[in-house]
Order: structure tokens, then sequence, then C-alpha cells
């Protein structure tokens, strides 16, 4: 099985430590290609109309100057080209919690997303920012990424992934979890003031963790690990209502 895994935070986050030994447990197959610095917040933003860097590290681990999306990317259309692509990619382990909004925002979420885009079956990983890590935890990681990759006939398909959120202490039980709503940036910070600019910080500690029940935060909180499965081409069907033309503006009015 080879492995391709990236993430937000940075090639040289503690999460995506984490994510690699335990992936290392499974295959020697395993490749990391993450940003060169953090990236948390740039959502699916690609770099286009200038170049980004590629940088070998290590054997098998690259450091990229790009997006978390144009890592994968990288791994997909340049480091494997010619060779055989990964059969798994993994995202993380983020350093904080990724739930509700954080879907669209999370450069976590990129790498999974691009990654079902290309028709890869796709883990997205994230924890508590006061979260430790020991053997024990490896093992049992190793042993829910096998379980996922086994199970893979039944979530990965039509643009389908994995977004997985782990309590502080591991190991822990899994549960299927509700989307939730938790508002991040429910406020700005201003910085500095002149008379034409300000400069405002939208703080990571910002946010209403709001639980509901059984949603991502109630279990989250109950020391559980959590699991949704997202698809990027899901999408509901239109009302016909809004498709008549005729008298619109009239009824806005």
């Amino acid at each position: 099985m080879r492995v391709l895994i990236s993430n937000d935070d940075g090639i040289d986050a503690p999460g995506l430590a984490l994510l690699e030994r335990a992936a290392l447990l499974l295959t020697d197959d395993v490749w990391v290609v993450a940003p060169d610095g953090n990236r948390s917040g740039y959502g699916h933003g690609i770099t286009l109309r200038r170049s980004f860097e590629v940088t070998q590290r290590s054997p098998r681990r690259y450091a990229c100057s790009g997006t978390p999306a144009d890592c994968v990317i990288a791994g997909v259309s340049w480091l494997f080209r010619g060779d055989r692509q990964p059969d798994l990619v993994l995202s993380g382990i983020n350093e904080g919690r990724n739930v509700a909004e954080d879907v669209a925002y999370s450069g976590t979420m990129a790498v999974a997303r691009e990654a079902a885009l290309c028709g890869i079956p796709a883990v997205a990983f994230s924890r508590p920012r006061d979260s430790g890590g020991d053997e024990e935890g490896e093992r049992w990681l190793a042993g829910r990424l096998q379980g996922f990759w086994q199970a893979r006939e039944q979530w990965a398909r039509d643009g389908h992934w994995l977004n997985v959120n782990l309590p502080r202490r591991l190991p822990a039980s899994l549960r299927a979890a509700r989307r939730g709503s938790d508002k991040v940036a429910t406020q700005v910070i201003i910085h500095s003031e002149r008379e034409r600019e300000h400069a405002l910080i939208e703080p990571l500690a910002l946010r209403n963790y709001l639980a509901g029940d059984g949603d991502e935060n109630a279990l989250i909180d109950a020391g559980y690990a959590t699991v949704t499965c997202l698809n990027w081409h899901g999408h509901s069907q239109v009302p016909a209502d809004i498709l008549h033309e005729d008298g619109a503006l009239e009824q806005i009015r």
C-alpha cells in the first residue's frame, strides 16, 4: 500500500509526525509532501499564475512552498508521474478540531478533498490543541488506518472522504457523528489603525464551540473519536420555484 501524507500545519508539525509513524506501522511505502510552513485556513486554494517549489528534505519527504491542495497536486502530477499513484492519502493530524464550517476553511480538509477529486481514498485527521501522543496511541491509530483502508469500498466513492476528529487521549472508541454548528471567527481584533488603513486579526480561539446531541463537538468532548463521511459531488435538488423567471422582480420588490 502506497500512502501519501500532507497537512496544513507544515511539514515539521508534530501531528504529521504522529500520523507518519502510525502509517509506517502498516507499510514502508509512505511519502510526505507537506507545506514548508503553516497554511491553516487556506481552504482549497491552489497556486495559479506563478510557480511553487518542492524541496526534498529526506528520502520520501518533501516540503512545498504552495498550499495544502498544491501538495496533493504535486504528488499526483509530479512526484508519482509515470509511477504508481498513492493508494491512500492521509491529512493531518491537524492541531485543533475540524468540525462544522471548518470543512470549508480548513487546509486539512483540502488535502483530503483534492485526493477525492483525483479518485484516491482519503482520510483527514484532527485533534484538540492540548493533546498528547504515545506508542499506544500510535498503535491504535495504525489499527484505525487499517480498518478504514479495508472498508474503503463502502465510503471512498463518488468524491467521498472521511473526516476524523480524535479526542485528547488515545485509544478511544469511534462514533459516527452528526455535523454540528460551530462558528469560526466570531469577531476580529484590531491590530493597528491608521487614517485609511485598518489591520485586523481573526483569532483562532474565538469560536463558539457549540455542542448538540450527537454532533462532533459533543462526542469529542465526551472522549470519542468522531467520523463523518463528506462528499464533494453531492447536491440537493434545486426547488422548482426559484427557476421561475416571470414576476421574480416584482415579488422581491
